[in-house]
């Protein structure tokens, strides 16, 4: 199964857990802290069989219809990642398949997804934030973040565990710096709230064009697509 310039599948993730180990020890950071996400929206489901068969655990979709057809075939392996839009009445779709949700930015969502989630458990949650400004980006306002998760306390089914951005694609991945480190800085403050309902440890940022500056600006999940299983 071929990904990216004709390398395996199993040579790609190779070559990044290589880069990925080189950063941390670069910016002295714990590699067991990064988790790679395997972008699987424009692959089959072979391919994203071979991702796990790799060893990668986490996968993420990004469309209702194709997220739910990977899972139904590939499921209880891997763990799944919701990581685009996701309409309010689509949220029951995904309850109770997917673990994590990489998008969430209206009280609206929350609400669908408190009321789906069976007693006790939680979906874990990032905060989707439009950093950059672009308008073509999902996302709340930076200065918007924290009075909406504070919001979020009544839903018991939600658990924020962190903060979500996309960077613009630049020829230059080094742009991206300052949008990333924003993130951060957000994350930090929302963390210092010491609110239960959102520890807010984690950072999912970095996708295959510019991952390496993310991990060295704190990423923790990084989405990888083309770069990991390639665009068939």
């Amino acid at each position: 199964m071929e990904g990216e310039h004709g390398m395996t599948v199993e040579e790609n993730v190779k070559s990044i857990n290589i880069e990925v180990k080189e950063i941390c020890q670069k910016v002295g950071r714990d590699v067991s802290d990064i988790h790679i996400i395997a972008v699987t929206k424009y692959v089959s489901i072979e391919t994203a069989q071979a991702a796990l068969h790799t060893g990668l655990q986490h996968i993420g979709e990004n469309r209702v219809d194709g997220a739910l057809t990977k899972w139904e075939a590939l499921q209880p392996q891997g763990i799944w990642h919701f990581i685009g839009t996701l309409q309010s009445r689509k949220a029951k779709d995904i309850v109770g398949k997917y673990e994590y949700l990489h998008s969430l930015e209206r009280v609206s969502l929350a609400k669908e997804l408190d009321k789906r989630m069976p007693s006790g458990r939680k979906m874990k949650c990032f905060v989707q934030v439009n950093v950059s400004g672009e308008e073509s980006k999902s996302g709340i306002h930076p200065s918007e973040v924290e009075a909406f998760i504070e919001t979020l306390v009544e839903y018991k089914g939600i658990e924020v565990i962190g903060l979500m951005t996309m960077a613009p694609f630049y020829d230059d991945p080094e742009q991206t710096r300052p949008i990333f480190r924003k993130l951060r800085e957000l994350r930090d403050q929302i963390r210092q709230r010491k609110w239960s309902h959102a520890p807010c440890h984690e950072l999912s940022m970095g996708m295959s064009n510019d991952y390496k500056v993310a991990l060295e600006e704190g990423a923790t999940f990084i989405r990888i697509g083309t770069a990991l299983v390639g665009k068939e």
